[in-house]
């Protein structure tokens, strides 16, 4: 009876724990996928733990780190200069639905960098991490299959030393 309905005792000390590493986890996660938007430079953990605090942001211990990530994410933008990090992509787009399907994935990309066309449509681009999913179904369904998505780097920041003038 107990083992099958019974329910663990957890003690103060060892929720309170569990809570801090998930804390800790949610603000690495927080400054891997996210920048300065000016400077194009990641913040550092211990930054936006401290924003986490600032914002009195508490830990919900049935949802997933990565979900309660994102939520910090959205609520930290309204008190500081943060964005996700671009991704890089490649895609390579057969000749005739090249044109049409360029014009549909304009909306989602936010800088494009590169842009070939000769016997098809080759674009390297910055897009916004949420718009990927949407992306890839785009181009799997427009050409088919026959169109390719290749991601480049899942984050596009700034590294080495700033320089101060």
């Amino acid at each position: 009876q107990i083992l099958s309905k019974g329910e663990l005792q957890v003690s103060d000390k060892e929720r309170h724990t569990q809570l801090e590493q998930m804390f800790r986890d949610i603000a690495t996660i927080v400054a891997d996928k996210c920048v300065n938007p000016e400077t194009k430079r990641p913040y550092t953990v211990i930054l936006i733990e401290r924003a986490m605090k600032d914002i009195h942001y508490s830990v919900k211990p049935h949802k997933s780190t990565k979900q309660q990530a994102l939520e910090v994410i959205r609520q930290l933008k309204e008190t500081m200069q943060i964005e996700r990090a671009h991704m890089r992509l490649r895609f390579i787009l057969p000749a005739k639905e090249g044109k049409k399907l360029k014009e549909k994935l304009k909306p989602l990309i936010k800088v494009i960098e590169n842009e070939d066309f000769h016997e098809e449509l080759e674009i390297v681009c910055l897009i916004d991490p949420g718009c990927f999913r949407e992306i890839d179904e785009l181009i799997r369904s427009e050409t088919k299959g026959k169109g390719t998505l290749e991601v480049l780097s899942l984050k596009d920041v700034e590294e080495g030393d700033e320089k101060l003038e």
